[in-house]
């Protein structure tokens, strides 16, 4: 089992990374589930920036942005990402690369509907990653969308969810003198058994 005890036991990595956030929640200070997402545009050209994950599901990691922006386009073109969690309170991170589908139906509306009324009129409002002449135009188009949505926006057809099916997690744990944890679970595709091993820090 390449001596996998303590913080790395388990046989679903999925139930190790939710008791992980688990344990992010009280120790972080800000956003425990907050990920750098990493995605490639069609030239190939890397990006990368902080998205809050949402759900850590049975097999799947999902997290909700516009479809129209820039992650969005690069996700749906490339149908693949990676992304990095790092808490610093706990000394750990989970690296995570796999495929991408879009998750648009109820779990979608529900989670929009779950959220503030201003961060759901915002979705409609804000063209995400698009060139903006300044904050004061944001605001107006706030408010013009409150008035056409109302007090119930729906969610807006451009904005909704990722689910990330991994091929490969790695959970990392700080150790003394650099002696780092690291153990890699590794699949070919979401139907195969998981391969564990552990890596040189």
């Amino acid at each position: 089992m390449n001596e996998r005890d303590g913080i790395f036991a388990g046989s679903d990595p999925f139930v190790i990374a939710r008791a992980w956030a688990a344990e992010a929640e009280a120790s972080e200070p800000n956003d425990p589930n907050a990920i750098a997402l990493s995605t490639v545009d069609a030239q190939g050209m890397p990006n990368v920036r902080m998205v809050l994950l949402k759900q850590i599901e049975a097999d799947a990691f999902v997290f909700y942005t516009n479809y129209d922006s820039a992650k969005g386009q690069e996700l749906a073109t490339s149908g693949k990402a990676a992304f990095v969690m790092h808490w610093k309170s706990l000394r750990r991170q989970i690296r995570v690369r796999g495929l991408v589908t879009r998750e648009e139906g109820a779990q979608a509306d529900e989670y929009y509907a779950s959220r503030s009324l201003r961060s759901r009129l915002g979705a409609w409002a804000s063209a995400q990653s698009r060139p903006l002449n300044s904050r004061t135009n944001l605001i107006a188009e706030v408010a013009k969308v409150s008035l056409q949505q109302g007090t119930n926006p729906k969610r807006p057809p451009f904005w909704g969810g990722f689910r990330l099916a991994p091929v490969e997690i790695e959970f990392w744990a700080d150790g003394a003198f650099r002696l780092h944890d690291r153990f890699q679970w590794k699949r070919a595709d979401s139907a195969s058994d998981w391969v564990v091993r552990r890596l040189n820090p």
